[in-house]
C-alpha cells in the first residue's frame, strides 16, 4: 500500500468521527426520548390486559361448545351406539384346566387363548392368540352408517360360578345386544351365544343378515418353522359335506357361495375353528404364508354372514374349538350324531388321502392308542408297532422272499440263456427263453412284488401319520427330545444356497441310521438276487434312493424316522433268518422237478408270451422294411 493511500484512509477515519462526534443528541434530547419510549409501553401493555380479559371471558362458552361438538360427532358416526363408543377396557378371565381365556370389554370379545396342558418348544405356554394377533366382531347396519362392534365398550357380567360371562350393550330406550360365554368345567369347546332385546328399535327391521369377520396371524409354535408352515393351513367345511383348506405353500384366497359349517384356523399340531349352529352364509377366504417373520406362520381372514332377525330375542349361535389335533378328541365331538350333523374335525388332521386315510384311522391310530394305554414312552410303543405290523406282514416276506430264493438258484440257467442268445439283436429271443424257463419251473417273476406292492400302502400312511400325531411332540426318547420334530446332532448357522432351503442347517441322526441301514438293505437284496449284475443301471439307482430319501427326510419328524430305521433293520433280520432256515438246494430241486412236468401255463404268462409274439412280429416287419 502507497503513501498516499494510507493518508486517504486516515482522513476518512477522522470525517466519520467528528461527523458522529457533531450530531449526537444532548442531554435534554435523550431525556425527551426516553420519556417517548415509556409512554408507548405503558400504552401498549393495557391494551395486551385488555384482550387477556376477553379471551378468559370466552374460555368457559368455547369448551362447551367442544364438548356439544364432540357428542354430536360420536351420535353422528355410532348413531344409536354412541354411548358406547367411548369408555373403559376391562379384561375378564375363563379357566379350565384345558384353557385359560381371556376376553375384554373392548369389543365384547375373546381377545386370548392359552392351552395349559402343552409349551411351545422353548417351554412357554401355548398362546393360540393374544389381541394383538387375532380379532373378530360383528358389522350391524343402522341409520347410513356401518358399526363394528369390535370399536364398542360392552358392560360386562360373570356369573357366580365364574363359568359364563355376559358382555352386553343396554341401549337408553330399552333395547339391549348381548355376547353370551360360555366355557365348560372341561374340555376345548367356548359357546357364543347371542341375546338381544328390542333391536328391531335399533336396526332396520327388514334386516336379514349380520356381517361377521375373523382375523388371525398364525403363532409359530414348533422349533422346525419349515415343516410347521408345510402342515399349517385354513380349513372350512361345507354344510352336509366334505372338508376342505385352501394352500398349504401359498398365498391363496377363495370365494364361497354355498353353506359353510366351521372355518378353521390350523397349526401343525393346534386350531382354532368357528363352528356355526346352523350355518354360516358364505364366506370370503384368504390365507398368505409371512415367510420373512420369526414369530408368525401365516395370516388368515374370513368375512362371512350369518342368519339374522332383529325382532327375536336369540340371534345366531357359534362355538370356538380351541384345543389340539388329537384324533380321538376330535372324533368325540361327533359320537351321536347323525353323518349329516357330524362337524368331521378329524378332518384337519391330514392323514394321506381316502385309502391311506382309512389305514391310518382303521388301523395305525387304534394300535397307537391301544399301546398308549399301558407304556408312557412313545420310543417303546413305535417299536412295538413295528414289531406288530411286521409280525402280521410276514407271510408276505416270507413269499416275497421265496420268490427271490427261486429266482436266484435259476440264475445259472439264466446265464446260460444269455450265453446262448447274446446281443441286442437277439433280445426278443433270449426274453422268450427267459419266460419259458419261468413257465416251466413255476416261477412267477411277479410274486416277489406283488407282497412288497401290498406293504408300500402302509408305509406310506406312516408317512402321514408320524408328522401329524401330536401325541409325538414333546415326547424324548434316546438322544431326540421330540420325536414330532428332528434329532439334529450337528447344527450351523450359515445359510447354504440349495443345501438350506431343501435339507436345512442340520444333520438329524435318526434320518442318518435310517439311511445307512437302507443302503445295507440294499445291497442285501442285490446280492441275494443278482440284480446288480443283469442292470449295472438299476443299481446305481438302488443306492441313488436312500441317498435321496437322506435330504427328504432331514427336516422330518424323528419319529417317522425311527419307524422306517426299525423297521428296515427287522428285515434285515427276517431276511437273514430265512436265508439261514431255506434250504436253497431243495429248492432248486423242487424246480427241475416242476420242469419235468407237463404244466399250463397260467393267465399271466400266457398274456406276457402273446404280448412278447406280437413285439417280435413287429420288430420283424420293421427290419424287413429297413431293408428295402
Amino acid at each position: 500500500m502507497d503513501r498516499n493511500t494510507i493518508i486517504g484512509f486516515l482522513l476518512m477515519a477522522l470525517v466519520l468521527f467528528g461527523y458522529t462526534w457533531y450530531m449526537q443528541p444532548s442531554p435534554e434530547q435523550k431525556a425527551a426520548m426516553q420519556r417517548y419510549q415509556d409512554s408507548l409501553l405503558q400504552v401498549e401493555n393495557t391494551r395486551l390486559a385488555e384482550i387477556n380479559n376477553v379471551e378468559t371471558a370466552a374460555t368457559d362458552p368455547v369448551e362447551e361448545m367442544t364438548v356439544d361438538e364432540h357428542t354430536l360427532r360420536l351420535r353422528n358416526e355410532y348413531v344409536d351406539f354412541a354411548p358406547f363408543a367411548e369408555g373403559e377396557e376391562k379384561t375378564i378371565t375363563l379357566s379350565n384346566p384345558q384353557v385359560t381365556l381371556t376376553f375384554s370389554t373392548h369389543g365384547g370379545r375373546l381377545t386370548q387363548a392359552i392351552l395349559n396342558e402343552y409349551n411351545t418348544y422353548d417351554s412357554l405356554p401355548v398362546m393360540l392368540f393374544n389381541s394383538e394377533n387375532n380379532a373378530y366382531g360383528f358389522i350391524f347396519k343402522a341409520q347410513g352408517r356401518t358399526i363394528n362392534t369390535a370399536d364398542l365398550y360392552f358392560v360386562p357380567e360373570l356369573s357366580t360360578d365364574n363359568r359364563t360371562l355376559s358382555m352386553k350393550l343396554p341401549f337408553e330406550n330399552g333395547s339391549s345386544f348381548e355376547v353370551r360365554y360360555t366355557l365348560p368345567e372341561e374340555g376345548y369347546m367356548l359357546d357364543m351365544k347371542i341375546y338381544q332385546n328390542g333391536m328391531e328399535n335399533i336396526l332396520p327391521r327388514n334386516t336379514v343378515d349380520l356381517d361377521m369377520y375373523w382375523s388371525q396371524m398364525l403363532r409359530r409354535q414348533e422349533r422346525g418353522r419349515m415343516f410347521e408352515e408345510r402342515n399349517s393351513a385354513l380349513y372350512y367345511k361345507f354344510v352336509g359335506s366334505d372338508v376342505e383348506r385352501l394352500s398349504e405353500t401359498k398365498d391363496e384366497h377363495e370365494s364361497i357361495t354355498t353353506g359353510l359349517k366351521w372355518i378353521g384356523f390350523k397349526n401343525q399340531f393346534f386350531s382354532s375353528v368357528l363352528i356355526a349352529d346352523r350355518k354360516l352364509n358364505g364366506a370370503r377366504l384368504e390365507s398368505t404364508v409371512l415367510p420373512e417373520d420369526n414369530t408368525y406362520l401365516k395370516s388368515y381372514k374370513a368375512e362371512t354372514t350369518v342368519d339374522y332377525d332383529p325382532m327375536s330375542t336369540e340371534g345366531p349361535a357359534f362355538r370356538f374349538f380351541l384345543g389340539p389335533n388329537l384324533y380321538p378328541l376330535l372324533k368325540s365331538y361327533d359320537k351321536g350324531l347323525d353323518s349329516d350333523d357330524k362337524l368331521q374335525l378329524p378332518k384337519l388332521i391330514p392323514l394321506g388321502y381316502k385309502f391311506f386315510r382309512w389305514i391310518n384311522t382303521g388301523i395305525i391310530i387304534p394300535i397307537f392308542t391301544f399301546l398308549g394305554k399301558y407304556f408312557t414312552n412313545y420310543g417303546v410303543i413305535i417299536l412295538l408297532m413295528t414289531l406288530i405290523i411286521k409280525a402280521v406282514l410276514m407271510p408276505l416276506t416270507f413269499k416275497s422272499y421265496m420268490s427271490s430264493a427261486r429266482m436266484r438258484v435259476l440264475k445259472p440257467q439264466m446265464e446260460e440263456i444269455n450265453a446262448k442268445y447274446p446281443g441286442q439283436d437277439k433280445a426278443m429271443d433270449r426274453q422268450r427263453a427267459t419266460m419259458e424257463l419261468y413257465s416251466n419251473a413255476g416261477v412267477n417273476p411277479m410274486s416277489g412284488c406283488l407282497p412288497l406292492l401290498l406293504q408300500m400302502p402302509i408305509l406310506l400312511a406312516m408317512f402321514a401319520f408320524f408328522p401329524s400325531s401330536i401325541e409325538l411332540r414333546q415326547q424324548p426318547f434316546l438322544w431326540a427330545d421330540d420325536l414330532s420334530s428332528y434329532d439334529a446332532i450337528f447344527t450351523w448357522d450359515a445359510y447354504i444356497p440349495l443345501i438350506t432351503p431343501y435339507f436345512g442347517n442340520h444333520i438329524s441322526l435318526f434320518c442318518l441310521l435310517m439311511t445307512i441301514t437302507n443302503i445295507l438293505y440294499t445291497k442285501i437284496n442285490m446280492d441275494s438276487t443278482g440284480g446288480g449284475q443283469q442292470m449295472p443301471g438299476m443299481k446305481l439307482m438302488m443306492y441313488l434312493m436312500p441317498l435321496m430319501f437322506l435330504f427328504i427326510f432331514n427336516n422330518y419328524a424323528s419319529g417317522l424316522s425311527y419307524y422306517y430305521f426299525v423297521s428296515l433293520l427287522i428285515t434285515i433280520i427276517q431276511t437273514y433268518i430265512f436265508r439261514k432256515c431255506i434250504n436253497e438246494e431243495k429248492v432248486l430241486a423242487k424246480l427241475k422237478e416242476n420242469q419235468k412236468k407237463p404244466r399250463k401255463k397260467s393267465g399271466f404268462m400266457a398274456r406276457l408270451e402273446e404280448a412278447q409274439r406280437q413285439q417280435q412280429a413287429a420288430l420283424k416287419r420293421q427290419q424287413q422294411q429297413r431293408r428295402r
